[in-house]
């Protein structure tokens, strides 16, 4: 090797050596903060045995006689002891800022009502052929409805997209996407079995239709979490405690469709910091 090179080889190395030292150091190489775990609400025991069931607060609980712990309940075992949490609740905080909801029914509460189906994709027409740019025969092309664009543009059927214009057919199709994802959270805000609970309650027995909920209210700080919080995180806690079920991942197809499903509820009440 001579003089020219090693002149060459040293910087080399020298760059490749901070090069993996500032790989190893970034922020992307390090691992993931894991999340952290959300705290417990402790009961106390019951010297009979019994199931004791906790509320959403964190310090409520109650005692429920003649069941006894790791036994589930009834849904309507569950409803009435829920609705005594919450009765017992009511008188420990009397000028609480909680809305006034009727109770869960025993029966599964109705779902939202589903939005009218899109129309169905246009289908192929026997015999005829391929016209234009249309990229398969009867589907859907370059000159499809081509002819109403210049009509469409002149009336103001795009009111209110921000990105670009789109068709009535459009909107329909994110609307019943979007019904499907609240439908689904409407069943497990209202299931024990799927909220994967083990006692028998479920998150509509303390919260009717979403009651009490306040997503407009997030990020706040949780008293019960004892640091600020998401909705989500509130929505792990009820299931961990109140309901005693694994908690759901950020991702989970679950814990998405009950956060629609909470906020759909919720749709149009104003914001108050501060309120439960």
């Amino acid at each position: 090797m001579n003089l020219r090179m090693k002149l060459l080889v040293v910087p080399c190395a020298a760059l490749s050596f901070a090069g993996g030292v500032a790989l190893a150091t970034s922020p992307e190489s390090k691992a993931a903060p894991q999340a952290q775990a959300l705290p417990k609400h402790v009961v106390p025991a019951s010297k009979d045995g019994n199931l004791v069931l906790g509320l959403c607060d964190g310090e409520t609980s109650l005692e429920v006689q003649g069941v006894k712990d790791g036994q589930k309940l009834t849904r309507a075992q569950a409803i009435t002891a829920t609705a005594q949490l919450m009765d017992d609740w009511r008188k420990k905080n009397p000028n609480a800022n909680w809305d006034d909801v009727p109770g869960p029914v025993l029966a599964q509460a109705t779902p939202p009502a589903a939005k009218k189906s899109p129309p169905p994709a246009p289908q192929p027409n026997p015999g005829s052929k391929p016209s234009g740019n249309d990229v398969r025969q009867g589907g859907v092309g370059a000159e499809t409805g081509a002819r109403a664009v210049p009509q469409q543009q002149k009336t103001n059927l795009q009111t209110g997209h921000t990105y670009g214009a789109f068709s009535e057919r459009d909107e329909q199709v994110w609307a019943a996407s979007v019904q499907e994802t609240v439908k689904e959270g409407h069943r497990v805000f209202h299931d024990a079995e799927a909220l994967g609970g083990t006692i028998g309650v479920s998150c509509d027995m303390c919260h009717p239709d979403a009651a009490n909920t306040h997503p407009e209210t997030y990020p706040k700080y949780q008293v019960q979490l004892g640091r600020t919080a998401l909705l989500r995180d509130m929505i792990n806690w009820c299931i961990e405690n109140p309901v005693r079920g694994k908690p759901l991942a950020d991702g989970d197809p679950k814990m998405r469709a009950m956060e629609a499903y909470i906020y759909a509820q919720r749709k149009g009440v104003k914001l108050e910091y501060g309120k439960h």
